[in-house]
């Protein structure tokens, strides 16, 4: 099977490129970035042609899209950025998968909820209702893949850390490094996401796909984080503990304490009932997981 990657030199893309070692098929790795070491296609996804162009060549099955603007505060004063590459590009995938009876794997967030209050997880079905300009724009890019009408998975996840880029695990090592106290919001919980163990569950996708080819009825939009609940707080916590960090007294505050241009979900727990069903698949607690990519970066020895 032929599977192109776009976004490959992010986080989720990075740890794409680790589980694809273990694979029989043939990965390419496309990004607008390149990093020195790592293979990449130079692929611009806002490009409908440029994507026919290299699912022909490349004779293309699947779609992984781990491309998407990101930086949530940013996206207020680059609506148009935003919109182009969460909402258009994804439907530029979806045309093309659909032209050639392909599988767009689309990558999501808990930022199309937000806007209601929660204190049961959301689930798939629940209305949308993001409060910034990077919640409306990813959740339009659901919407425009399932208008379209290719064989699509929408997975939804949330607090995505990794041992690559720029993330929360990476920001509280740097900061607790260097300071004797640290404020951090208790008021804001969801669930941390290894970036690695999202790759894993996209690879058990594929692969019940493979196995299923023209019977396949697994489509539609999916939830998935790592295991448990937590706080900011209750993560940042445990990264200074797994790092054995003595010195940097971390202290609970209030949201408000830390004024953002968007308005993040209060509760953001996403419910994975469906995803472990349908797949049959284990998700590891958050702390475990955490433990593991502190272990791969060396940070526990």
């Amino acid at each position: 099977m032929n599977i192109l990657v776009t976004g490959a030199n992010g986080q989720l893309g990075r740890e794409m490129r680790i589980v694809a070692e273990n694979s029989n098929d043939n990965y390419i790795f496309t990004d607008i970035v390149e990093i020195d070491g790592l293979s990449t296609v130079n692929l611009d996804i806002t490009d409908i042609d440029a994507i026919r162009t290299i699912v022909k060549d490349c004779a293309i099955n699947c779609i992984i899209n781990c491309a998407a603007f990101t930086n949530v505060d940013a996206a207020e004063n680059n609506e148009t950025l935003a919109e182009v590459l969460n909402s258009e590009a994804p439907k530029n995938l979806a045309i093309v998968m659909k032209e050639v009876c392909g599988l767009l794997l689309h990558i999501s967030t808990d930022y199309v909820f937000g806007g209601n209050t929660y204190n049961i997880p959301c689930q798939e079905d629940q209305k949308g209702t993001p409060t910034g300009v990077y919640g409306f724009s990813k959740l339009r890019g659901e919407e425009n893949i399932i208008s379209i009408g290719c064989n699509h998975v929408i997975i939804r996840t949330a607090w995505l850390y990794s041992e690559f880029g720029k993330n929360f695990v990476k920001t509280m090592l740097n900061l607790t490094a260097t300071k004797s106290q640290l404020k951090v919001v208790f008021d804001q919980v969801g669930t941390p996401t290894y970036a690695y163990d999202l790759a894993v569950v996209v690879r058990v996708i594929i692969e019940d796909y493979k196995n299923s080819a023209n019977s396949w009825g697994k489509g539609g939009i999916y939830h998935f984080s790592n295991e448990g609940v937590c706080s900011w707080f209750d993560f940042a916590k445990m990264i200074v503990e797994y790092a054995g960090n003595t010195v940097c007294d971390i202290q609970p505050t209030h949201s408000y304490e830390f004024p953002s241009p968007v308005k993040r979900p209060a509760f953001s727990v996403l419910d994975k009932t469906k995803i472990k069903e349908t797949f049959d698949i284990k998700i590891p607690y958050w702390t475990a997981s955490l433990k593991r990519c502190m272990l791969n970066m060396g940070v526990i020895k």
